[in-house]
């Protein structure tokens, strides 16, 4: 069904230092480079044990992580290949229930009813028909399906509390919240985009929803407790017409970054989701060469974040301090449309337009005793919660991000593929 490309620590690459491996499809020459063989989706587990591909043609390849690794092949069975053919072009992909981090009585976990218990390693996969199918990744089994959206799935997550909830995002115009203890009989509907919802993301605290719209310009921010709308983002650089593809929350949930476009210009914005300032823009950086902003993703650490455009495979940006850290060469034949940190940091999946999947090694910067104690904060209070302690001036700042130095919103273009 594929194969895969060396592994960059046994051969090096002169020409790719970053690249750890590649999957490609072993599928006809006839289906080569036609519509439907597209990676629109990847995703680790929760765990980090598993990786599944959207490879096309409505197959979706879920294998155990790491992929050199053969204790898994031979001493489990349940840890091979798994395919799951799912009958249309998968669009979206998400594996769930996740893991709590913590015990929080605010991000409370769901008890197990009707079978379905929140240990179950699900993955769902949207459609281009609107449907999700919900798996059980260890047997290879359709659990049952999801119907309401009216349009391509484009978006799926699952918060980070262990519960059998499940957010989709759609070209209906609305997202949706599914609760998967009652087989997604009992829905919300969120409701407000004007267009297409491009990309959702959850908070770490799992308050938040925040989504995307592509084409009616919206920033939109939804309570994930009462099922209502909170605000919406504006300001900050002024375009006269744009586009928003991706979005996502940092792991203390203190940020999030949104990519958009305009005419032949890409930029990233960072808010505060709390106050809906705009804390700083990354822009003119890809001006010059006019490519498409993909996908986005914040490290686990929350120090860097992943970027993939239409003219190379992977930048990594660190917002704090350094601004681009890593960029793999141009490359024409890239076209990437999605990423995924692995959940332990070191690296970063990429699927491709022709329907394969690179996996770069990413930086594993030991993060400061600084930023350790600002992401525990954050992580649990609100920027209004910080604002009135007696702290002083550089310090509030540093804790609200504030202190983002003025040379990275600004940043300018490299073609560096590693910067000190």
């Amino acid at each position: 069904m594929c194969s895969t490309g060396n592994n960059a620590e046994l051969q090096p690459s002169a020409s790719d230092p970053a690249l750890i491996l590649e999957l490609k499809t072993r599928r006809p020459l006839s289906l080569e480079g036609r519509p439907g063989c597209e990676t629109w989706s990847v995703d680790f587990s929760p765990d980090g044990a598993w990786f599944a591909w959207s490879m096309g043609h409505g197959i979706v390849w879920v294998v155990a992580w790491p992929l050199d690794s053969e204790e898994g092949l031979k001493e489990d069975i349940d840890r091979g290949d798994k395919s799951f053919s799912c009958g249309q072009p998968v669009w979206g992909l998400a594996f769930g229930p996740r893991p709590p981090k913590n015990t929080d009585a605010s991000c409370p976990v769901k008890r197990e009813k009707k079978g379905l218990k929140n240990s179950t390693l699900l993955l769902a996969t949207g459609l281009e028909s609107g449907v999700i199918k919900i798996w059980n990744v260890l047997t290879g089994d359709a659990v049952f399906d999801l119907y309401g959206h009216e349009g391509v799935v484009r978006n799926l997550v699952f918060p980070q509390n262990g519960s059998l909830t499940l957010v989709s995002s759609s070209r209906d115009k609305t997202l949706r919240i599914w609760d998967l203890t009652h087989k997604g009989k009992k829905v919300q509907v969120l409701s407000g985009h004007k267009d297409w919802v491009s990309s959702c993301c959850v908070s770490s605290d799992c308050s938040m929803i925040a989504s995307v719209g592509r084409f009616d310009r919206m920033v939109c921010l939804w309570s994930l407790r009462s099922y209502t709308f909170i605000r919406k983002l504006s300001g900050g650089t002024q375009k006269t017409l744009y586009l928003l593809s991706s979005c996502d929350f940092s792991p203390d949930g203190a940020l999030l970054a949104t990519a958009a476009f305009s005419g032949s210009s890409w930029w990233i914005d960072l808010w505060d989701p709390y106050t809906a300032e705009k804390l700083a823009t990354l822009a003119d950086y890809f001006e010059d060469y006019g490519q498409k902003i993909s996908a986005i993703q914040f490290s686990p650490n929350g120090l860097h974040l992943a970027i993939v455009t239409d003219d190379r495979p992977l930048r990594i940006w660190e917002p704090g301090e350094k601004g681009m850290v890593m960029q793999t060469k141009s490359d024409l034949r890239s076209n990437g449309l999605c990423c995924n940190y692995h959940p332990g940091g070191g690296v970063v999946a990429t699927g491709t337009r022709d329907g394969y999947v690179r996996f770069w090694r990413a930086s594993r910067t030991v993060p400061s005793l600084s930023h350790l104690c600002r992401f525990t904060i954050r992580y649990s209070v609100s920027t209004y919660q910080m604002e009135p302690l007696p702290l002083p001036k550089r310090i509030l700042e540093y804790l609200t991000y504030r202190n983002i130095p003025d040379h990275l919103r600004t940043c300018c273009s490299s073609d560096d593929e590693w910067e000190t």
